[in-house]
């Protein structure tokens, strides 16, 4: 019985719910030395202290109150909550465009258990009409789940199922995909589903969300609906990734699959373009195009599949004083690809030169990017770029690291003629390589700066 009513409580914080006949999942209002609260006792995680209760008052955030500090309590009501939203049937329409979601799971299909304090991938695709009834408006959306990960999990089996599954969707006349997310490694879905699926004719959109959905600042369904409009209605037949575009409820950006980076741990505004400027704005009925030079909306529906990639691949950040072990060692486990990630230009210290000389040797294929993101690697302009030249560092352009890693992934899975992979490596697909950057491609706006402080006054007030 005490397991059942009081949910996670144990010691002091048990004693005082006893004490005042409270149960969780109550009502109650709460008298103490910091103040008066009113709110749901919510079941407290297993690995948390003694020494609070927890309560989701009536703007839907959870606040924690210290027990030493309750004066009174009193039950105002009592109603269990329910975990699950029902499933429903999505309305049809003629009028309306075809659209698929694909579920994976992360934060846009989660929920919060309470009893351990984690988010969890809980809500299957139906249930995401059950809690954004508005996508109805926007599509006919059919789900399927494919997997119930978290994004940190996604990796090269799961890039080529969904692959696979986008590809016998178009062919079957789907007029748009979405591909529901979890945000830490979205980018390198979108880089990975941009080289194996060749030749797109309609909108591929990857979405997530950074707040779980029992948040009241969550982007969960503004992503939806902005993804929603961008799969059924927009005419750029890429893959995308469509997340919020300000820290605002104003729009979403729709970012070119291999340009695309998050940036920001906990921001709802986390993704950016980088070294270039966003493909478009969009809202829940529009699409407004920031770049002229996209791949257009097709009526066939025929795409090339190429679901290739090979494991054996890493990336490697440079850091000051870093050994020739970790080069060998990646060498001596059978890699065959390594990205490096280097300082300025694309450096590393001479200690590596006997070890990328070795990986050159033993057939392994060397990439370098830089570890700024935004710019070019120039290997021609100090000495220590022109002698990993030597040693058959080749580098990457303005690839981003994680889009090289997954390219070189993809090329190594079609060919161990690494002059071959070279040509696929250097020849751009989807703008992951580009002649120039923009002169907009490239802004940092500093807090604390007179002049960026003023520009920032007129919007944040």
């Amino acid at each position: 019985m005490v397991e059942d009513i009081f949910q996670g409580y144990r010691g002091r914080a048990l004693q005082v719910l006893q004490e005042y006949s409270a149960r969780v999942w109550s009502s109650v209002r709460i008298d103490s030395t910091r103040g008066m609260f009113e709110g749901t006792i919510l079941p407290r995680s297993e690995k948390d202290d003694d020494r609070h209760i927890v309560l989701k008052i009536v703007t839907g955030y959870n606040i924690g109150i210290n027990v030493d500090t309750i004066i009174n309590m009193d039950e105002l009501g009592y109603q269990k909550a329910k975990y699950q939203i029902p499933e429903k049937d999505f309305p049809y329409s003629e009028e309306k465009p075809n659209v698929k979601l694909f579920g994976t799971g992360g934060t846009i299909a989660s929920r919060l258990d309470y009893r351990t304090g984690a988010v969890i991938p809980a809500f299957s695709p139906g249930e995401l009409y059950g809690a954004v009834p508005e996508l109805a408006d926007i599509c006919n959306l059919t789900t399927e789940k494919l997997f119930a990960v978290f994004s940190e999990n996604m990796g090269p089996e799961q890039y080529i199922t969904l692959a696979k599954g986008i590809g016998k969707e178009i062919e079957k006349g789907i007029e748009g995909v979405i591909i529901g997310h979890g945000t830490d490694t979205l980018h390198h879905t979108a880089a990975a589903l941009t080289f194996m699926l060749k030749d797109l004719p309609v909108p591929v959109v990857l979405v997530g969300s950074q707040r779980s959905s029992d948040r009241p600042s969550s982007d969960a369904a503004l992503n939806l609906m902005y993804a929603a409009y961008a799969a059924g209605h927009s005419d750029i037949a890429e893959v995308m990734v469509c997340m919020f575009g300000p820290t605002s409820d104003e729009y979403g950006f729709l970012h070119r699959g291999t340009r695309v980076r998050k940036m920001h741990s906990s921001y709802r505004s986390t993704f950016r373009t980088i070294g270039d400027i966003p493909l478009a704005k969009v809202t829940r009925n529009s699409v407004d195009m920031l770049k002229e030079n996209y791949n257009p909306r097709r009526k066939d529906k025929r795409v090339e599949v190429r679901p290739y990639f090979d494991e054996r691949v890493s990336i490697v950040y440079y850091y000051p004083n870093m050994q020739p072990d970790i080069i060998n060692s990646l060498v001596d486990n059978g890699y065959r690809g390594i990205i490096i990630a280097g300082t300025g230009l694309g450096h590393v210290n001479k200690p590596l030169y006997p070890a990328l000389d070795r990986a050159r040797e033993k057939g392994v294929a060397v990439y370098m990017t830089v570890q700024t993101l935004w710019g070019y690697v120039h290997m021609y302009v100090y000495e220590t770029g022109r002698d990993m030249l030597e040693l058959g560092v080749i580098p990457a352009e303005n690839m981003l690291p994680e889009v090289a890693f997954i390219k070189l992934s993809w090329a190594l899975g079609q060919t161990d003629d690494l002059k071959e992979v070279q040509e696929i490596m250097l020849n751009p697909i989807n703008d992951e390589i580009t002649e120039r950057e923009p002169y907009n491609g490239y802004l940092v706006y500093q807090g604390g700066v007179p002049e960026v402080e003023e520009f920032i006054k007129k919007f944040r007030k």
